[in-house]
């Protein structure tokens, strides 16, 4: 009994094969493959400068002073695709006790260039500006990394506001409705 459902199989298998191989294009006569293939297999580079959305979430956010506030926990898009809102979890650990924000999303600028440490600790003082700049503080100088950044998502947001003050606004609770 195991042996006919085993021939079975195969021949079923074998059947299937030919039909995939039947319905390979024939370039040789000059018949050429839709346009919707070529362009997203010869074109890997036509979504240049897009970032990922799966990547924004668990972003860490950032103040003016370099002074880390949070992460990206989600963002808010109305019907069309525009982005609204983006979801701040503030505080907690592991994701326990954490307060949620939903800030809007032109407040919050997102940044290629890692942030500019300024030493040991960090003493709030604000990196110079532009990408490969180094700053000093006494003897001690830092400059940010000389790695590549990711094309496909940004390294760290950045939002003016402090842990305290991001606390203190109102909860972001997801409707059920």
């Amino acid at each position: 009994m195991l042996a006919k459902y085993t021939i079975t199989g195969l021949a079923a298998s074998a059947l299937l094969a030919s039909v995939a191989f039947a319905q390979t294009p024939n370039t040789a006569t000059g018949d050429r493959p839709s346009t919707a293939a070529t362009t997203s297999t010869t074109v890997p580079s036509s979504f240049h400068g897009n970032w990922r959305a799966s990547k924004m979430s668990g972003l860490n956010v950032y103040n003016d002073s370099n002074e880390s506030i949070g992460s990206i926990n989600d963002m808010l898009m109305d019907k069309s695709g525009n982005i609204k809102a983006v979801v701040i979890g503030v505080g907690g650990f592991l994701g326990v006790g954490e307060h949620l924000v939903a800030v809007p999303f032109e407040k919050v600028k997102f940044v290629n260039e890692p942030v500019a440490y300024t030493g040991a600790s960090n003493t709030g003082a604000k990196p110079a500006s532009g990408a490969g700049s180094s700053t000093t503080t006494g003897a001690a100088t830092s400059s940010t990394s000389s790695s590549k950044s990711n094309p496909w998502y940004p390294d760290h947001a950045v939002y003016n506001a402090s842990k305290e003050e991001l606390k203190a606004m109102p909860e972001f609770k997801y409707s059920t409705e």
